[in-house]
């Protein structure tokens, strides 16, 4: 055992556990904190920012919950963990909001938008007018408040020095994400691979598809920040929790969530990288060895229950969505990847669906 690993609190063992801290602490605090972005929210001039801001939180809330799982690794510092989860989840919903209904096609307007992803992690760093390259400028400052909440919750962090710069990667690699999934619908897939082609060497075994995906999560950043509550963090340590999740537990994650999306992107005009397997069959053996190659990663790491847990969690929540069941082909994927599930996935699902039923 590392002396990281030595005395520090302790996370969850067992799903009951996980999930009474949940209810407990996590679903209201996350709330609480919602609320207040959200009176802000409806103070922002413009009509089209407000109205996108709070589109965000309405419609995407559960990013936040489940980024707050994040905080039942140390809940003597939960209060920090959420608030600083759902200010950086709010700055990537709402720009992701921005972007996928946007006025413009402007890449370099989308890398200015998500700078702002960049200086909520990076302590001491200035906002600039983030809003430059677009027509609609006037949001009352609440990107600006968004970033600074993000800075002044590291600050409390005191093992953040160790974990900063591979924080700093995976958001950049998530803004490059953005980027190029957002420009003209005929230059997006060409940009991708191409940039994949400059990346590839980091996960040689995906497709450009799955290393896109693992891009667009933000559970590393969060399990980042997280382990940075230790002030004995090490950038090993550091090293070694990124390897944990990105990019194998962060490409699950994004796929899911695409997956069960097909039918609404495909109304929308939008990029889904579930939509480039030559077949559903190949589509479902790759997203299953996933799950394996993310489950074995985790076991690198500490607290490896808790992250077991997580791609769990990941497959329950998504599996258990409404949407599943309108989708014939989804339905059909979602079967097969539940069949034997293990128990915890199972009371993942059912309290899923009691979230969805009862907070929503």
């Amino acid at each position: 055992m590392s002396e990281f690993e030595q005395g520090r609190p302790s996370s969850p063992r067992g799903p009951i556990g996980l999930m009474s801290r949940v209810y407990k602490y996590v679903l209201p605090e996350v709330e609480n904190c919602l609320n207040l972005w959200r009176k802000d929210a409806e103070g922002i001039p413009d009509p089209e920012l407000r109205r996108q801001a709070l589109a965000s939180i309405e419609t995407k809330k559960f990013h936040c919950q489940g980024g707050g799982v994040y905080a039942v690794g140390n809940l003597p510092m939960r209060h920090i963990l959420i608030s600083l989860i759902v200010s950086y989840q709010t700055i990537s919903d709402y720009l992701d909001n921005l972007c996928d209904r946007s006025t413009s096609m402007d890449p370099e307007d989308f890398r200015l938008l998500h700078r702002s992803m960049l200086d909520a992690v990076t302590p001491g760093a200035e906002p600039v007018n983030y809003y430059a390259l677009r027509a609609e400028q006037d949001d009352g400052g609440y990107l600006h408040r968004l970033v600074r909440n993000c800075q002044d919750m590291i600050d409390k962090l005191p093992g953040y020095a160790s974990a900063a710069q591979e924080i700093y990667d995976l958001a950049e690699l998530y803004t490059d994400l953005q980027v190029y999934k957002h420009i003209r619908p005929d230059l997006r897939e060409s940009a991708l691979q191409k940039w994949w082609e400059e990346k590839r060497g980091r996960a040689p075994h995906l497709y450009w598809n799955e290393f896109a995906a693992a891009t667009g999560s933000t559970l590393g950043v969060f399990m980042l920040f997280l382990a940075s509550c230790d002030p004995r963090l090490k950038k090993e340590d550091a090293s070694q929790i990124r390897a944990g999740y990105f990019p194998h537990l962060c490409c699950l994650h994004i796929m899911l969530d695409y997956l069960i999306d097909q039918d609404e992107d495909r109304a929308g005009g939008d990029l889904n990288f579930c939509n480039y397997y030559d077949s559903t069959e190949t589509m479902l053996n790759r997203i299953a060895s996933i799950v394996e190659w993310a489950r074995k990663d985790v076991r690198n790491i500490p607290d490896t229950p808790l992250h077991r847990m997580v791609i769990e969690g990941l497959l329950a929540l998504y599996l258990s969505d409404p949407k599943v069941s309108e989708q014939r082909e989804v339905r059909t994927v979602s079967k097969k990847l539940m069949k034997r599930s293990p128990l915890t996935r199972l009371f993942f699902f059912a309290n899923s669906r009691w979230i969805r039923k009862h907070l929503y």
